[in-house]
């Protein structure tokens, strides 16, 4: 079986579909996992949502899906986010509102640990840092834990059972899944922030144990000329072109 791992999808439908084809393109897809943040920032929320339970799939919510649907207050999201999660929230068809209502913030998976944030505050913690990894290996209670929130690709690794060791991730080789504990973040579909506005993922394979990180252009001009003709925060459509 092949699982693709997206996050940070952000209401891009434009990156989405760039994903999703050239995951088919790599093999089949079998499952769709989303690590939360289906919507937010871009202007295609229920086309989003849309396409993602078209697969067989498993999704958290992100901080971004709670603020679009009023269950966590906009005052903690800076105002250009917040901008573009009440405008998220006002397009949402009643189906795919209950949709978000209904997500869980973690959920597991066989060895997999799902969150958006992390295992300390699912939804909004930052895991990029030693520490933050530290405090989540201790409440891991699964082999793996995938994440999402920073929109950054990287690996953390556990080492000797208390330290902890972090690399990016390579579209040349893939992780090979053992015994030893692993925290991964694929990185963001609609909006990475590494520097590289290619959208990432990853696809699980179960038959040779190991996550393969992929990026893959996408038309990002028409994505901006989209969030400037529905008013969205011209911020948010100019740091698409960047990837940051």
């Amino acid at each position: 079986m092949r699982i693709a791992i997206l996050s940070d999808i952000h209401s891009n439908i434009v990156a989405f579909e760039a994903v999703v084809a050239d995951a088919r393109a790599h093999g089949r897809l079998d499952r769709v996992w989303s690590l939360g943040d289906i919507v937010g920032y871009g202007p295609r929320p229920n086309e989003c949502i849309d396409l993602l339970r078209s697969f067989d799939h498993v999704a958290v919510a992100g901080n971004h899906d709670l603020g679009a649907i009023g269950r966590t207050s906009l005052d903690v999201f800076n105002p250009d986010a917040a901008a573009c999660c009440r405008w998220n929230g006002e397009r949402l068809t009643p189906e795919n509102r209950l949709y978000l209502e209904e997500m869980d913030s973690v959920t597991v998976r066989e060895d997999f640990t799902l969150v958006h944030g992390s295992l300390r505050d699912p939804v909004w913690e930052y895991l990029v840092h030693e520490e933050a990894a530290s405090g989540s290996f201790r409440l891991l209670e699964t082999r793996y834990l995938l994440v999402g929130h920073s929109h950054l690709p990287f690996l953390f690794r556990e080492i000797d059972g208390d330290g902890v060791q972090k690399r990016g991730l390579s579209e040349e080789e893939p992780v090979v899944l053992g015994e030893t504990r692993i925290i991964l973040c694929p990185g963001g579909v609609g909006q990475p922030r590494d520097g590289d506005p290619r959208a990432a993922y990853a696809i699980y394979d179960t038959d040779t144990h190991t996550i393969a990180y992929y990026r893959i252009a996408y038309d990002v001009s028409r994505v901006q000329r989209e969030m400037l003709d529905f008013d969205l925060p011209s911020r948010m459509a100019e740091r698409l072109a960047h990837g940051w």
